[in-house]
């Protein structure tokens, strides 16, 4: 469609009066169509909206903020780190915050920072946020701070006394589950567990997964091996288990997999032949290693838009009762790195 414009230089932006004007209803109208309110019909909804586009309208989100006490931002508190589930969480919330209308303002902690949550968040209290989404991996004890906007709190448990706090998590514990039964139905008569550090609810999550899936079918658990993420302890525990009987093997993260995978076949096994190997994330490279690896996908976008609408609605409509958030689905991405066990 083709914007309206003014002619000449320094030419004054389009008002909320001249998009009433276009669209042949009242300035007030305008603004329940952009603030969503309701009792408003579908035909001035799209006529305002359409005579929006065509003068090439923005709505002035300072302006509103002052109307209505809001600041239209909301406030992360993350680990600083360039692992791949933090990251892609963090950017598919700063995705979901921009499509829902709202700013976002990310402070970032550092793993053994004391304090760093509570002076995370007081930090985001301070510039006024009207929400604040706590994406913290790490178990840094017991956080008793009193926060007086609503708290989005993302696969970890919290001690917050806000006005409302609602979660949603990305299910690591049914994912790990799923990865370990995996190899369970292709007949291995266990599964080793290489874990990530016990720090990480994640970590423990995926441990707990683990374990479930082994206890439903009522089989051994071997000893865990702690890992740290990296693809090096994954290359460490790879020529530890070699040392003793192995055939599977679900690895917290895919970077460890990957190094499990070469610590294996410097130590004189083959992978899938003589062992297989689940990891867990589904990073961009495991499709193309050797062998290609078989791996649980995060569905970090799911999360991060199901999370902001609780937070959103608890923002927008403080009375109304959030609906629970559901369980993200299972997406189990099989590749050539497992197979039967070998045959003795």
């Amino acid at each position: 469609m083709t914007r309206v414009g003014l002619q000449g230089g320094g030419a004054a932006a389009p008002r909320a009066v001249d998009v009433a004007r276009l669209a042949g209803v009242s300035q007030k109208t305008v603004s329940r169509v952009f603030n969503g309110e309701r009792y408003v019909s579908e035909d001035v909804r799209r006529r305002v909206l359409g005579a929006a586009e065509e003068l090439g309208y923005r709505l002035n989100n300072a302006a509103r903020a002052l109307a209505s006490g809001r600041t239209r931002s909301i406030g992360v508190v993350t680990l600083g780190t360039a692992l791949y589930g933090p990251a892609s969480l963090l950017i598919g919330i700063e995705r979901a915050t921009r499509d829902a209308g709202y700013a976002l303002r990310v402070v970032n902690t550092v793993e053994g920072e004391p304090g760093g949550i509570v002076g995370a968040v007081e930090s985001l209290l301070d510039q006024g946020v009207d929400g604040i989404i706590v994406s913290e991996p790490i178990d840094e004890g017991t956080v008793s701070l009193s926060v007086h906007v609503p708290v989005l709190v993302l696969g970890a448990p919290a001690d917050f006394g806000a006005s409302r706090v609602v979660a949603a998590g990305v299910g690591a514990e049914s994912l790990a589950r799923a990865a370990t039964e995996h190899l369970l139905d292709l007949g291995h008569v266990t599964v080793h567990h290489l874990a990530g550090p016990q720090r990480w609810f994640a970590a423990r999550d995926r441990l707990a997964g683990w374990r479930s899936a082994l206890a439903a079918r009522d089989r051994r658990q071997p000893p865990v091996i702690e890992g740290d993420w990296s693809a090096a302890s994954g290359y460490a525990a790879g020529r530890e288990l070699a040392a003793g009987e192995v055939t599977a093997v679900f690895a917290a993260n895919d970077d460890m997999a990957i190094g499990l995978i070469r610590g294996l076949t410097d130590a004189g096994l083959r992978v899938p032949r003589d062992v297989s190997v689940v990891g867990f994330d589904d990073i961009p490279v495991s499709a193309y290693v050797t062998p290609p690896l078989t791996t649980v996908r995060q569905p970090f976008d799911a999360v991060a838009r199901e999370g902001l609408r609780l937070l959103v609605q608890a923002i927008e409509k403080p009375d109304a009762e959030p609906a629970p958030a559901g369980d993200p689905p299972v997406d189990l991405v099989v590749r050539a790195s497992t197979a039967p066990p070998p045959t003795r």
